[in-house]
């Protein structure tokens, strides 16, 4: 099947780049465009695309808030790819918070962007050690105010290996470094991520480190969950 993407920018000499290189995809459909945030999330409730590609910086609405908005309207939400410029951009926190899957620069190659859509599209999370170090550098930095004082009720539902490994995710590991932790298969580790993923009803890894350290699971620093 097909993955159906829409692009948003709005500098138009950027989306028809990104639609020449995904147009020669053999599997990647393009079913619309956007030029700011307004127009993506209008778009998105008529097109249901299956990934959106967004920039963060434009008028009107920024990628976050649209961002937020197409991931709360009814029905099934696409996924978002967020795109910048700035490999340091101060808004790679936030846009992981507002529900994106991925992160990832302007100027990356060709076939990493299509693997980036293909990865998203097929549900799992494009959340890269560099991504994840920078988010608990965020929660180090400021230490956001929601950071509850007592675990989440669900983390009660997970065994005591699924919230070791949430731990690791938490720091940032892969799931052969995991693996290689734990002395267990890789497959077993993507057994656990999934478990943990529907018990704590989370969408994707990017949301389960996020709630890892909003929770109080996880202390910024720490070596192990908490």
């Amino acid at each position: 099947m097909n993955v159906r993407v829409m692009i948003v920018d709005d500098q138009a000499l950027v989306r028809a780049g990104f639609r020449m290189i995904l147009e020669s995809e053999p599997e990647i459909e393009i079913v619309g465009e956007a030029e700011d945030g307004l127009e993506a999330v209008e778009a998105a409730g008529q097109l249901r695309p299956d990934v959106v590609l967004m920039d963060i910086r434009m008028p009107n609405l920024d990628g976050l808030e649209a961002t937020r908005r197409i991931l709360d309207a009814p029905g099934d939400a696409p996924r978002i790819l967020m795109l910048t410029t700035f490999d340091l951009d101060e808004y790679v926190y936030e846009a992981l918070r507002a529900g994106a899957s991925g992160f990832m620069l302007k100027d990356t190659p060709p076939e990493q962007l299509v693997a980036a859509i293909h990865v998203v599209a097929s549900g799992d999370a494009l959340l890269s050690p560099a991504i994840t170090k920078r988010v608990i550098e965020e929660f180090i930095r400021r230490p956001p105010s929601s950071i509850a004082t007592a675990p989440s009720p669900k983390v009660a539902d997970l065994t005591a290996r699924e919230l070791e490994v949430l731990g690791f995710m938490a720091r940032g590991l892969s799931n052969a470094e995991i693996a290689k932790d734990l002395f267990v298969s890789e497959t077993t580790v993507k057994t656990h991520v999934a478990r943990i993923l529907m018990k704590l009803d989370l969408r994707d890894r990017v949301q389960a480190v996020v709630f890892a350290y909003e929770t109080g699971i996880v202390q910024p620093g720490a070596a192990e969950p908490a």
